[in-house]
């Protein structure tokens, strides 16, 4: 029997920790390799959180360094590579470089790997999809556990009657024909992949699953190589609060990067936090997160400024020395009070709510 690999990435924020702690809670059986890519550009508050983790799932976290071997930081070592040129939203080599060819190379293309990714139910995206052949993505949190592009072959116009066949011979009778109904209904502007989807997870989940996964078997994709598979009683739809109380209850508990700190500006009181996991000087943080990390870690705000030489910025509209003025500090601060007004909540600890704007923005890789 072919080995499949199944892997999961630690980006050191609160979905992959908590995809970790709820796989070895529901998914003993799964022997999973964990790994995380460390751009040595990360707070410390990530390296602790890796630490608890080991020490919950009593297993070590590989660490993948994309410059082994270099006497130099691994993203210094790519920096100088790039001549200096800092890298932004419109040139993420960091994303290339740091995350995505360690892990391709981690998983390498002798085994088929099973990529499981912490994207909750309440998000809607699939993240970062390796295009290897061999790396297929599973995303337990959600109702629907398979990818886009799985998802789109199984219930494409063109496999209807395929779809219909597997129905019969693979679901029971109570599923088979409620099933069989929908796979006949063809995708139109009126019934599109996603209510099609819907459609049949509204049915059975469980029966939802076992027919994509009989699909699978006729296909190259790793889930293939298994006769069976313990993810598909999975019936879970996991959110944002979710998550927290798992990381809470399993005593791994929540990056303190997440925790709400108050500010005072102009008498009126505020509260911010970062809301990503990742180098400290993501150039996809919002200006509040430069602000939290200039008054809360000094020193990794000092060392960011020290890159910004020779034209090179991580922000398009101004420096960290500009934005870092007393006055400009203060009008950053009273912006965010003012947008964050009607929208913040007081009964929890955390940022929730700029998590909901922030969270999914920037580089797929990085969360997870």
């Amino acid at each position: 029997m072919t080995k499949v690999r199944h892997v999961l990435g630690i980006s050191g924020g609160k979905d992959s920790a908590a995809l970790a702690i709820y796989l070895r809670q529901k998914h003993p059986d799964l022997d999973i390799e964990y790994y995380f890519t460390d751009t040595g550009k990360e707070l410390d508050e990530t390296y602790q959180v890796i630490e608890n983790l080991e020490s919950y799932l009593g297993k070590k976290i590989e660490k993948l360094n994309a410059a082994e071997g270099s006497p130099e930081n691994t993203f210094d070592h790519f920096l100088e590579l790039y001549g200096g040129f800092l890298p932004s939203s419109n040139a993420r080599w960091c994303m290339k470089k740091l995350k995505l060819e360690p892990f391709e190379q981690f998983v390498g293309t002798e085994f088929p790997v099973v990529s499981y990714v912490g994207i909750r139910g309440d998000e809607d995206r699939d993240g970062y999809i390796s295009k290897k052949s061999n790396i297929q993505s599973i995303f337990p949190f959600r109702r629907n556990i398979w990818s886009e592009e799985v998802v789109k072959k199984v219930l494409a116009t063109s496999n209807q009657k395929h779809l219909q066949s597997l129905c019969e011979k693979t679901l029971p009778s109570s599923f088979a024909q409620e099933a069989k109904k929908i796979a006949q209904m063809p995708l139109s502007l009126r019934f599109n992949q996603k209510q099609k989807l819907n459609a049949f997870l509204d049915v059975s989940v469980k029966g939802f699953n076992e027919l994509v996964f009989a699909y699978l078997q006729e296909t190259s994709y790793p889930l293939s190589y298994l006769p069976d598979y313990t993810l598909l009683n999975n019936e879970d739809n996991l959110v944002r609060d979710d998550i927290f109380k798992l990381l809470e209850e399993s005593g791994v508990g929540v990056p303190q990067y997440y925790q709400k700190r108050e500010f005072e500006v102009d008498g009126k009181k505020g509260t911010y936090a970062r809301s990503r996991s990742g180098c400290f000087f993501c150039f996809f943080q919002q200006k509040i997160e430069w602000v939290w990390l200039l008054e809360n870690h000094p020193e990794l705000f000092t060392k960011a400024i020290a890159y910004e030489k020779d034209g090179y910025s991580w922000m398009d509209s101004e420096t960290l020395l500009e934005l870092s003025e007393p006055e400009r500090v203060k009008r950053i601060k009273r912006d965010y009070i003012k947008k964050t007004e009607s929208q913040k909540s007081k009964s929890s600890p955390y940022l929730i709510d700029m998590l909901v704007e922030e969270e999914g923005v920037g580089c797929a890789s990085c969360f997870i």
